[in-house]
């Protein structure tokens, strides 16, 4: 079929700009198949400093399958792990993260490694990380902030004089409260419901694993209560007694009948200022 000699100049110029995307496109693909080392890490971190962080993993998993080996490898494992946890991928980050700490344990930015995995499980927890908490959510799962816990742990115990051990000390303290408050929720729940051995078993376990939180007061409380309302009016004496030296105001001591008159709510102590 004969082409109109109307239609051959549209037509032809529709084929030149094919063949020229298609010819640029392919430079733009050899380009990032070719650039050295250096290149493709500054446009990585580029992309990572202008919170792109999409285009910043990307960018990086490229270095890493072309250059396996050498610092800035290394570099790119460590920021693509921070790439994916600002990216709301949590379990990729965890992972990297992990992989990094494991092959370069030696790595001058190793505590910051150690402290990116407990930022990355903080994050996570959810439940504990409201300023105000308008309804009790440390009612939920406390696995992650058991983990992020760990994690911290880990920093603080390997590098001491970290500049991130300060915040990580800070993260424990507010986590080791939390997990304190889910403990106590228990507890009153079976005190509320008459499971008094289960309420007493539940208190016990925050005094022997929490002793410094905030909870402790409201444990001993609810061992208290409980070991009268099982009849054990020695066990609840020695308790009451603990009570009264350590916290003379607390409010079971002023109307034992009536308390607790309401769940208790996990309150804020501390600010928390992380490196992000």
């Amino acid at each position: 079929m004969r082409v109109a000699p109307i239609l051959r100049l549209p037509l032809l110029v529709l084929l030149v700009l094919l063949v020229g995307c298609s010819h640029f496109g392919k430079n733009k693909r050899d380009e990032a198949e070719t650039a050295p080392v250096e290149e493709v890490y500054a446009k990585a971190k580029q992309s990572l400093e202008i919170g792109n962080y999409g285009r910043a993993e990307k960018a990086y998993q490229r270095l890493i399958a072309r250059f396996p080996f050498g610092p800035y490898t290394e570099q790119s494992e460590l920021e693509m792990a921070y790439a994916q946890y600002k990216s709301g991928k949590p379990d990729d980050a965890y992972s990297t993260i992990n992989r990094f700490i494991k092959t370069y344990p030696t790595n001058k930015h190793i505590d910051y490694a150690y402290y990116l995995r407990g930022l990355i499980n903080f994050n996570r927890t959810g439940s504990f990380l409201e300023n105000f908490v308008k309804r009790d959510k440390s009612r939920r799962d406390p696995g992650y902030a058991v983990q992020a816990f760990n994690d911290f742990s880990d920093l603080v115990s390997r590098y001491p004089n970290s500049r991130y051990a300060n915040d990580a000390r800070q993260r424990m303290i507010f986590l080791r409260n939390g997990l304190a408050q889910y403990e106590l929720n228990i507890a009153m729940y079976y005190l509320r419901i008459e499971a008094y051995i289960a309420a007493a078993d539940r208190a016990e376990y925050i005094i022997e694993h929490y002793q410094q939180t905030p909870q402790a007061a409201d444990a001993l409380a609810v061992m208290t209560k409980a070991y009268r309302k099982l009849g054990q009016d020695k066990l609840a004496d020695d308790t009451e007694r603990v009570l009264k030296l350590n916290y003379p105001n607390h409010p079971y001591l002023a109307n034992p009948k009536h308390w607790p008159k309401r769940p208790s709510t996990l309150r804020r102590l501390i600010p928390l200022s992380g490196h992000y």
